[in-house]
């Protein structure tokens, strides 16, 4: 009785399982995933480059922070993106924030987020850091 019951169930997954190979549903949902990972991706870059024109057109400090902000909706959206955290660090350096600049920079260049940048880049972040910490951050 009980190797009856066994035997129906899995016929009964069995056939579920061939229906929805058949419709295509594991496929369609796998592809909802990687259309939703990468919308978040592009307003992350959206945000990025909305903070990379506010920095480059800050004269004040109110301007940096707005660029910040906009840095942080960035590492928000994608936090495994270096460049959002490298532009966070360059708008708190603007502040005169050198410790969170620091930091920042630290957090593009942890593993997580280190495999995203290019040779010259890291050494380019490595350098920067180089000089906030010399100067006293």
């Amino acid at each position: 009785m009980w190797s009856d019951l066994v035997l129906q169930a899995a016929i009964f997954v069995i056939l579920a399982l061939m229906f929805l190979f058949s419709q295509s549903i594991p496929q369609k949902l796998l592809t909802k995933l990687r259309l939703f990972r990468r919308r978040s991706q592009l307003q992350a870059k959206r945000h990025f480059v909305l903070a990379a024109q506010l920095l480059s057109e800050a004269t004040s400090a109110d301007g940096a922070r707005r660029a910040e902000a906009e840095a942080d909706r960035a590492i928000a959206l994608d936090p495994t993106d270096a460049a959002s955290h490298i532009l966070k660090a360059l708008a708190l350096e603007r502040q005169g924030f050198r410790t969170s600049a620091l930091a920042s920079l630290d957090a593009a260049l942890s593993p997580l987020a280190v495999g995203t940048l290019s040779h010259t880049e890291k050494t380019d972040a490595l350098l920067k850091r180089a000089q906030l910490q010399a100067a006293g951050g």
